[in-house]
C-alpha cells in the first residue's frame, strides 16, 4: 500500500508507526490536535511550507511494496 498527497493525516498515522515520527521530524507538530486528523497531506503541507512530494517519497519508503 502506498500512500498519497489527498489521504487524512489520520489516515496516514495509523498506516505505519513510523510515520508519526517521520511527520514530526518534518516539522509537523500538530499531530494530536482534532483538525489535523482531518487534514490532507497536500492541506498540512501547505500550511506549514513544505514539499509534499518531499515528505510523500519518506513515507512510502517505509512501506511495504
Amino acid at each position: 500500500m502506498k500512500a498519497d498527497k489527498t489521504m487524512l493525516i489520520g489516515e496516514l498515522i495509523h498506516m505505519d508507526p513510523q510515520i508519526p515520527q517521520i511527520l514530526m521530524e518534518a516539522g509537523m507538530h500538530c499531530l494530536g490536535c482534532p483538525s489535523s486528523q482531518m487534514e490532507s497531506l497536500e492541506d498540512a503541507c501547505a500550511v506549514h511550507g513544505m514539499d509534499v512530494n518531499a515528505l510523500l517519497e519518506r513515507i512510502n519508503a517505509v512501506l511495504p511494496e
